[in-house]
């Protein structure tokens, strides 16, 4: 992989849910291995500043060959309009963006591999790095449109149940 490489991407879905339904669900971060196809769960590590800019949240993600946790601090917290995180405060950069469509909400999720993030694969995998970048690249080209597709799927089950209780 060289400098011209994929670092980030991003993917969206067309969701019969509102905007607020969406921002709701993906923010509560809990509830995020009912999607990702890697991470498994996540915990606020302070409740207190739960969904804030600035509070930090662990996940813990399961592969095959290997199991990890990170530390990630939310970014940007606006209802309705867009959910991020940082890992680790300053290597990888995801987040949900919603915005009206002419049926419901497009959903956007977005990923990047930010310059700190390289640097510190380089530092802890040497000769190795270029392979675990193009892994975790790998990875999250793989995950994203699976994940669009099961909050779509949860998202649209909670307007229904919603709508059939009014």
């Amino acid at each position: 992989m060289n400098e011209t490489s994929i670092r980030q991407y991003q993917d969206s879905i067309t969701v019969q849910a509102s905007a607020d339904t969406l921002y709701d669900l993906v923010s509560d971060i809990t509830r995020t291995g009912e999607w990702s196809p890697v991470c498994t769960s996540c915990w606020w590590d302070d409740e207190d500043s739960a969904g804030q800019p600035g509070a930090w949240f662990t996940g813990r993600n399961e592969l095959p060959q290997r199991t990890w946790e990170t530390r990630s601090q939310v970014v940007t917290a606006d209802r309705g309009r867009e959910f991020a995180w940082v890992v680790g405060g300053k290597f990888v950069r995801w987040g949900f963006t919603m915005t009206p469509a002419e049926t419901g909400t497009t959903l956007t999720e977005s990923w990047e591999f930010l310059p700190a993030g390289i640097a510190m694969f380089e530092e802890k995998f040497g000769d190795g790095a270029q392979v675990q970048i193009a892994d975790r690249t790998q990875q999250a080209l793989d995950g994203i449109p699976k994940t669009l597709a099961a909050i779509k799927r949860i998202a649209e089950s909670i307007d229904a149940d919603e709508e059939a209780r009014s």
